[in-house]
């Protein structure tokens, strides 16, 4: 029936734009959401096969830019206080190649979630949203719900038509791992960033300080989370009362000490489930095998928040990091102001030289383990067209020159030449004007593409993709949970988990009590039949991988 009133609705089109002559043929979209979503093809046509996309391509039609769009980006991880400049240089080379205005809109570490997830409920006049596998917005959760528009749909290929070089410029990991089932069927509902694809958690030395007191980064290679006592306890005695020496994320903080990574499906910021890694070689099942295990629950989980509490309760961690409106904010300043001994870090290749940059002092990484890529860092950082944007396709056109123009990107990412940052002999040092505007570098694209920073060698992008390419995948790598089944008791569980994980994580309340009765809470709102459905989507994967 939608095909039928489809084509009338065609010839009316044809015969009215006949009797009126010379009007103008706008090429854009005004309800995209519904055009994008009226197939549940459960193929994937669309653009990520070569030699199709350059077929698309000799073919395509001019697109029609004549019209001026606005286009609004929402994106994360922001730290932007005066952003004028940048937007009327930028806005101008848009206008030349696109004919679009950019409005971004920056949202921080500590708003995003809440007022992304309210935009896109409320079905807000904003055309790209950072999406990812972690954020609040997630990805396969929100393509589900039909948030996304499917950039690959067999009646509108958006990748075809608008954005074939982006697609040609990134690796085949991430192209796959964009490819999931959505509102559309089995297809591609965001462009993947391509930014460090696996994952490395670090510790986030503050080296000066370190060396104040008598110690070097060996020591913290050679000791783990539970022998930095004596060292934080030094520093604290030596910086007083109101320093505290060990700067957390409280999620990130337990996955680096237990070896547990994110499932991907799971329930956004607050994890419930755990997929335990092998430290030595990601690429063989951890202490567990190829199994879900509910988080919480474990010996490992018990050690880690006793631990936690240990430090809390000794002033090695600032009560800030157990609250969540003020956690992130307050870390990345303190972050740049040096005030913290160790910290923890997602890190990315190259990332010390950018934050000693950035912090005016060095700063070193020290890994907790190998680089390895599961499903969650394939979908990382991903910019998706919302089903509400009324200029879908300028908004993929967009998407291509923004990963494909170095010249945009670093505009973007990195501010103006001569005001935010200087170039000498190819490299960028940043000035201290960077401070006013600093959007989050992975989390805007193909960072690739930017110069290399001062400090960083000249082939410094040939090394980065030479150091991802080589990291282990794990065992259940493609494997995303499917919550479908267990929807009712997710709802339940990330409220409960909501109310006490945070404060555990950071040591901010007593798991001596608070832990049986968060545990007590997970069990009566089904934790187990979520474990239960999980390992059996995981054990029928992998049989059909033939693992």
């Amino acid at each position: 029936m939608k095909k039928v009133v489809s084509i009338i609705l065609t010839l009316v089109l044809v015969f009215s734009l006949a009797a009126c002559g010379n009007k103008e043929n706008k090429n854009t979209s005004s309800n995209a959401g519904s055009t994008n979503q009226s197939t549940n093809s459960g193929t994937n046509n669309g653009g990520t096969d070569a030699a199709a996309t350059n077929a698309a391509t000799d073919t395509a039609a001019t697109p029609d830019i004549s019209e001026p769009v606005t286009i609004k980006w929402y994106l994360t991880g922001s730290d932007v206080k005066n952003d004028k400049d940048v937007l009327e240089k930028a806005n101008a080379y848009l206008k030349e190649k696109l004919n679009v205005t950019l409005e971004p809109i920056w949202g921080t570490w500590g708003d995003y979630d809440n007022n992304a997830v309210l935009a896109i409920n409320g079905g807000d006049d904003v055309d790209i949203y950072f999406t990812s596998s972690w954020s609040a917005d997630e990805y396969n959760a929100f393509a589900k719900k039909g948030a996304w528009v499917r950039l690959d749909n067999p009646d509108n290929n958006l990748i075809e038509k608008y954005a074939p070089d982006l697609w040609k410029a990134l690796p085949t990991v991430l192209t796959d791992g964009a490819k999931i089932n959505g509102s559309d069927g089995l297809g591609v509902y965001a462009v993947p960033g391509y930014k460090d694809i696996a994952t490395q958690n670090c510790w986030d030395i503050n080296v000066p300080l370190l060396q104040k007191y008598g110690y070097t980064v060996d020591d913290i290679k050679n000791t783990d989370y539970y022998g930095f006592g004596d060292i934080l306890k030094k520093v604290k005695e030596g910086e007083g009362a109101d320093f505290y020496p060990l700067l957390v994320e409280g999620a990130v903080l337990e996955r680096m000490v237990d070896n547990s990574i994110i499932v991907t499906g799971d329930a956004g910021t607050n994890n419930l489930l755990s997929y335990y890694i092998n430290p030595t070689d990601p690429s063989q099942p951890g202490s567990y095998g190829n199994k879900i295990l509910s988080k919480f629950e474990t010996p490992e989980y018990k050690k880690f928040v006793e631990k936690t509490r240990e430090y809390f309760s000794a002033g090695y961690i600032d009560p800030a990091m157990g609250n969540a409106n003020q956690a992130n904010d307050t870390r990345t300043a303190k972050q740049l102001s040096g005030q913290y001994l160790i910290g923890t870090q997602s890190y990315s290749l190259g990332y010390e030289v950018q934050a000693s940059s950035e912090r005016k002092f060095k700063v070193e990484m020290v890994p907790c383990t190998p680089a390895y890529v599961d499903t969650t860092s394939s979908q990382g950082a991903m910019m998706a067209i919302s089903t509400s944007s009324k200029n879908p396709e300028r908004a993929m056109m967009f998407l291509n020159l923004l990963n494909t123009d170095p010249t945009l990107f670093t505009l973007l990412d990195y501010g103006i030449e001569g005001t935010h940052y200087t170039l000498k002999d190819g490299k960028v040092a940043f000035t201290d004007t960077r401070a006013e505007y600093k959007p989050w570098t992975n989390g805007m694209g193909n960072i690739t593409q930017l110069p290399p920073l001062d400090g960083q060698d000249a082939n410094f992008w040939d090394n980065f993709k030479s150091y991802y390419g080589s990291a282990k995948s794990i065992p259940a790598l493609g494997w995303a949970f499917d919550p479908a089944n267990v929807e009712t008791e997710l709802g339940s569980l990330a409220n409960v988990a909501a109310e006490y994980a945070l404060s555990l994580n950071t040591g901010t309340v007593d798991p001596a009590t608070e832990l049986p009765k968060f545990i007590q809470k997970l069990k009566d709102n089904g934790i187990d039949k979520v474990v239960d459905e999980a390992n059996k989507q995981l054990t029928d994967y992998l049989a059909a991988k033939g693992k």
